[in-house]
């Protein structure tokens, strides 16, 4: 047993020893759990978890290792993680480098030894609730103190989003799509580089007027961190944008569309965060298993004075999870349908996206 040299104090004043294994910093953010078994990498490269401190819920983290080509972006912005147990002797073929190399890499945080059964129980009934990792020497006064003094973090959009465009080619390309980059995850590019698109990535203020100048045949609107309401001018670029073009938005993506037609978005007490999500197609009756990261929902009344109508229910407590308005050809999702990590079942949502581009151009 190695000793403790970390700990982990929620603003509340409890407390959670552990054993620091990456970078030797202090770190505030927001408490959020995963429930996914597999996916760490993809987890802690997901820039939607930017600044939170993710508790993973599965015991054994980090058996595989890291590979090079399994990041959803090239710089993690988490804000710590906290496991039950890290293996640092990864067995894995394709791994290059330990969780704890690239966590050290990145100036990022962690703890192992916590109780995360404890910790997860405590998550689920608090909203938003924010903690410190720590020296195990801090009194606690002094740790719940600094974060009570620190500010909640607003616009993480900007801070994740690319700076410039960039391009994502493909052979035999069909479609040319525009991506509002909110803090997108790179499969959502994989994604539509496999539906024979090519991609311009566009930075997460890019107007309307630049966005039809590239002549797409449809945008997406990435997941990303925060609150929609923090990026309005996202919202606006998407009201300019209604009628003109297909879009398909996933996550932070979905309830900016849902904005910009008027509806209302709230928390959610726990947010859903995991691999194992059941959404419910409304049109069909069938129960996808989806991959899901997100503290905000669609509220469902909002929808009634607006042009859109619900597609997909969230099993687990009722909240919507899609939208589309026909007349636009506008569709959306507040699970992934990119998944990485988590199930392929709605990678159909693609195609469909895809398939409303002939549509439109008639």
């Amino acid at each position: 047993m190695k000793p403790y040299t970390k700990k982990l104090v929620l603003e509340d004043g409890r407390e959670f020893p552990g054993v620091g294994f990456a970078s030797d910093v202090e770190s505030i953010g927001e408490l959020v759990f995963n429930t996914s078994m597999v996916g760490y990498q993809e987890i802690l490269s997901d820039p939607s978890y930017a600044a939170q401190i993710i508790v993973m819920t599965y015991p054994l983290i980090g058996n595989y290792g890291i590979t090079d080509e399994d990041y959803e972006t090239k710089f993690p912005s988490i804000g710590g993680m906290i496991v039950k147990e890290n293996n640092d002797s990864p067995s894995n073929f394709r791994y290059t480098k330990t969780l704890a190399e690239v966590l050290d890499e990145n100036n990022i945080p962690a703890m192992s030894g916590v109780d995360t059964r404890m910790l997860t129980r405590i998550l689920r009934d608090a909203n938003g609730l924010r903690a410190i990792i720590t020296d195990i020497s801090t009194p606690t006064e002094e740790a719940v103190a600094k974060i009570k003094a620190t500010e909640r973090p607003t616009n993480l959009v900007s801070k994740v989003s690319c700076k410039k465009r960039w391009f994502a080619r493909t052979a035999n390309y069909k479609y040319d799509i525009v991506a509002i980059d909110c803090g997108m995850k790179y499969n959502m590019v994989r994604s539509l580089n496999a539906h024979n698109c090519n991609v311009t990535v566009v930075p997460w203020n890019t107007s309307a007027e630049q966005i039809m100048s590239f002549k797409p045949d449809g945008v997406l609107i990435s997941n990303g961190p925060g609150s929609p309401e923090d990026v309005p001018e996202v919202v606006e670029t998407i009201r300019q944008l209604r009628g003109k073009v297909p879009m398909f938005g996933i996550c932070l993506g979905h309830q900016l569309i849902a904005l910009a037609y008027g509806a209302k978005i709230g928390a959610i007490s726990p947010g859903h965060r995991g691999g194992n999500h059941p959404v419910k197609e409304l049109a069909t009756g069938k129960v996808l298993i989806t991959s899901q990261n997100h503290g905000y929902a669609v509220i469902e009344e909002s929808l009634a004075d607006t042009p859109l109508r619900a597609t997909h229910i969230n099993l687990l407590d009722n909240t919507i999870e899609g939208c589309e308005c026909l007349e636009d050809k506008v569709i959306s999702v507040q699970f992934h349908p990119e998944s990485a990590p988590g199930p392929q079942d709605s990678i159909y949502l693609f195609d469909k996206f895809i398939r409303m581009i002939p549509e439109i151009k008639k």
